[in-house]
């Protein structure tokens, strides 16, 4: 059982000698965003630990702005807007040291009649999965890197200027470099070590391609537990931001430089505890690995509204770059989606498709899935890509815009079978908010190249 950064019994403790006197209550949105409620500690612990909270359910059934919506089953005008439970999960309770005095946990869903969880919860999604897996006896592990890029604007400069003309943190292209990185190292370092002071295992950080991007990695994880610190450090990296004067966006694609990907590394263990990966096959895959494999290809275009939620996702796609569109495996290989990695007990599949602003708990359900479909269905995998997988005309691609996605989404009888129809139908929706908002917007480029010329 995972053991919690900070036990009840310490926050209790800590409560009692002044040290914490806030506690925050959150639940993960369909953006992979936290959301929920500030409790003064003492009433979080004699109310909240035994009973939960309740939260109005539209936070599983609106749009980015936060703007109710029409197309949602669970939530609507016509329901009334109820509420749903949320259940405190007191393995993820810890400290959060860039808001002092303050703990922090995470909330499961439910609906308020006891008839159970709320299935299209993020949470809930990626859970059900993992117990599919957990059939075959293999558990599974994953990491998440999140690139990012940072500028010397406030949120709210950023807001006044509507995001343009932006100062970015470094002027170049500091991918790899110790000077680069130096002159934010402050900012950097504060992430870092107020991580790992709320439970997260940092490893390491690194500049990036584009102006002022970078990227701090994280120890994997069991999935659950993955997708959460992702979250966790998501938001909180935002917080501290802010708090310097300074900015972050994790879009897949702020300009039309680089864009900031979120490489999911993934894993499988057996119930001896040892990689289900490895073994005597090619790359030194084991026959479980090889079918894990063969299922991520064959299953990844129709599960791509999982791995690219948002209109702005697919423009992270460019010929030539490191957001890899063609379905190939290679064992090192950049050029591919999928790139084996690791040795020994390392060995693991890094999924190179998404980009920093997917959800995690999806991405990783989505792959969840996509590893039991290829076990249950003893998929074989093809032969290894050795060269630029770009070359390859053969090769399946990832879809080529949200609208794309959306239609094997909804039409894809292996979603419904994974999934269910009530969170295919509620994923569907989010989609056709987010094109309905973008096709009845009018963009800068379109006011540039149109005001004056035609």
């Amino acid at each position: 059982m995972r053991k919690a950064p900070l036990t009840l019994g310490q926050l209790r403790v800590a409560v009692a000698e002044g040290e914490i006197d806030t506690v925050v209550l959150a639940l993960v949105d369909m953006q992979g965003r936290l959301q929920g409620k500030r409790f003064h500690a003492p009433y979080f612990l004699d109310q909240v630990v035994a009973h939960g909270s309740e939260g109005c359910n539209y936070l599983l059934a609106v749009d980015v702005d936060m703007n109710t919506v029409d197309g949602y089953a669970m939530s609507s005008w016509e329901r009334g807007y109820g509420d749903f439970a949320m259940r405190p999960d007191l393995a993820t309770l810890r400290r959060v040291p860039w808001q002092p005095g303050t703990a922090l946990l995470l909330a499961d869903l439910e609906w308020l009649d006891g008839s159970g969880p709320v299935v299209a919860s993020p949470r809930q999604i990626l859970r059900r999965q993992l117990d599919r897996l957990a059939a075959h006896g293999l558990t599974a592990y994953a990491g998440t890197e999140l690139e990012f890029v940072l500028y010397r604007d406030s949120y709210e400069d950023a807001w006044r200027r509507g995001y343009r003309d932006l100062t970015p943190a470094n002027q170049y292209n500091v991918d790899y470099s110790l000077l680069g990185t130096a002159r934010v190292e402050p900012l950097l370092r504060r992430i870092r070590t107020e991580m790992a002071g709320a439970g997260l295992t940092p490893e390491s950080a690194k500049g990036e391609c584009n102006l002022g991007q970078h990227e701090i990695a994280f120890r994997y994880d069991e999935a659950v537990a993955c997708a959460d610190h992702h979250v966790i450090y998501k938001n909180g990296a935002k917080e501290i931001a802010a708090q310097e004067g300074m900015s972050i966006t994790f879009m897949a694609k702020p300009n039309e430089r680089e864009g900031n990907s979120c490489h999911i590394h993934f894993s499988l263990r057996d119930a001896s505890g040892g990689s289900a990966m490895l073994g005597d096959g090619p790359a030194h895959l084991s026959v479980t690995g090889q079918r894990v494999l063969a299922g991520m290809l064959a299953t990844m275009r129709e599960l791509s509204l999982l791995f690219a939620p948002n209109i702005n996702s697919y423009k992270r796609y460019q010929p030539g770059s490191f957001a890899p569109t063609a379905l190939r495996w290679g064992v090192d290989n950049r050029t591919c989606a999928l790139r084996v990695v690791g040795h020994g007990q390392g060995m693991r599949v890094e999924n190179r498709v998404p980009g920093a602003d997917v959800n995690p708990y999806l991405a990783i359900a989505a792959l969840v899935a996509a590893a039991a479909h290829g076990v249950e269905h003893e998929l074989e995998l093809g032969e290894e890509c050795t060269g630029n997988a770009y070359d390859d005309a053969a090769a399946q691609r990832v879809p080529g815009t949200l609208r794309d996605a959306l239609s094997l989404w909804e039409n894809s009888a292996l979603a419904r079978d994974a999934f269910g129809d009530e969170v295919v139908a509620h994923y569907a929706n989010q989609a056709r908010v987010e094109l309905a908002a973008f096709d009845a917007a009018v963009t800068d480029w379109e006011l540039r190249r149109g005001f004056e010329r035609l």
